[in-house]
């Protein structure tokens, strides 16, 4: 399925999209998406990633990221596919954690493009950002559900969005432990306030990256998503595959990037050669071509894992996202260079390119962040070898 889906894919992007694109840096208007959307639908694309049963395609998380690629490859293939961020991240999260009566209120228009949607984690300094556990947005017990108080900052998509899944910190109540809960609540709820705007150099995500603000909000017990307290454990469903699916789009876009570059190569003569001839490009096309195939492998491994080992795969997952969110800024600044002057012009789009890749080391935990992470499991799981019987590889004997 996977094969003849990424081939109609690849199609109707290059035939279809690339011609509807913006100017670079220009937002796609609403009746233009909805247009494009209609025609992903009719060519049996859109939402491959979502239950068959809510109108997606069904098509397996280790299968993804062909497609995906495909779609990455124009800016604004994924949003008129139904894969961007943080939409793409909430369907698989609602279909996994959510209950029959939430798979119908919002895992079904989110997956038919009815509604979008946002995930609102980040929080103004002090709060939650790299470090979960700093979470001070808050949620307390009343009658028939919880009343949410707290600010949130940098929410993907908040604007125009219909609903969040909301991370707060709870107490013990009842049989529930003290941690973190989501909560699925309609941003035009009494109390929800979005804004002001965050101005970032990257414009791919629809909604912005706003501020939002909780005072006192009402969530029904029937919209807590999951079981109170466990809402970390949640999160590790969802951040895992969206790492990874980030991945994949600028995936593809770093390889529109290197197409242009490789276009640029064959057409340009200097100093009585075509500039694919010379040294110096060469170089540069060469680390290009192994960052993309670098990029490609790791993902189709983490998305193997992720399938079968969840876990595994979150924690390889970072290994992916360091990888790949370096190697596509790699990809693609070297495609600037190597097209001169016009690469640092609107002239062509990679200027765009450069400025929507850049913010990826930071977002979905940093690259210092996963860094950290990957060397403590590293040393832990070497420390647990040792313990077991595995002689130190380190020891001198004098």
């Amino acid at each position: 399925m996977s094969a003849d889906l990424r081939a109609r894919t690849r199609s109707f992007i290059r035939d279809v999209v690339l011609p509807a694109e913006p100017a670079p840096g220009a937002p796609l208007d609403d009746i233009a998406l909805a247009a494009l959307r209609d025609r992903a639908r009719e060519a049996g694309l859109y939402a491959p990633h979502a239950p068959v049963e809510y109108g997606g395609l069904g098509l397996p998380l280790d299968e993804w990221s062909g497609v995906f690629q495909e779609a990455g490859y124009s800016p604004i293939g994924p949003l008129v596919l139904g894969i961007m961020a943080p939409d793409e991240g909430n369907v698989h999260l609602l279909h996994v954690v959510g209950t029959p009566a939430q798979h119908e209120r919002f895992l079904a228009p989110l997956v038919r493009g009815d509604v979008r949607s946002s995930f609102a984690m980040t929080e103004p300094h002090p709060g939650a950002g790299s470090d979960p556990r700093a979470l001070s947005t808050s949620a307390e017990r009343v009658d028939g559900g919880w009343r949410i108080t707290g600010r949130k900052r940098f929410i993907s998509g908040a604007n125009g969005a219909a609903f969040a899944i909301v991370m707060a910190r709870t107490p013990a109540v009842d049989a529930w432990q003290e941690g973190a809960t989501m909560f699925l609540l309609s941003l035009d709820a009494p109390g929800v306030t979005i804004g002001p705007d965050v101005h970032t150099i990257e414009g791919a995500i629809a909604g912005g990256h706003p501020y939002v603000s909780f005072a006192g909000c009402f969530v029904p017990d029937e919209d807590v998503l999951g079981e109170p307290g466990q809402g970390f454990r949640y999160a590790q469903v969802r951040l895992g595959p969206a790492r990874l699916t980030h991945c994949m789009r600028w995936l593809g876009l770093a390889r529109r990037a290197h197409d242009t570059a490789l276009d640029r190569a064959n057409a340009r003569e200097l100093f009585g050669s075509r500039l694919r001839d010379l040294g110096v490009a060469q170089a540069l096309l060469a680390d290009s071509v192994i960052d993309l195939e670098t990029s490609d492998a790791i993902i189709d491994r983490t998305a193997r894992v992720l399938a079968a080992d969840p876990r595994a795969g979150e924690a390889l997952s970072s290994v992916a996202k360091v990888h790949c969110s370096e190697a596509v800024f790699r990809v693609i600044d070297r495609s600037v260079q190597l097209c001169g002057g016009d690469g640092v012009t609107d002239a062509l789009p990679l200027l765009q390119y450069l400025n929507e890749v850049r913010p990826f080391r930071i977002y979905d935990g940093s690259s210092e962040t996963h860094r950290w992470a990957i060397a403590r499991r590293a040393a832990s799981a070497r420390a647990r070898e040792v313990e077991a019987g595995a002689s130190r590889l380190d020891e001198v004997v004098p």
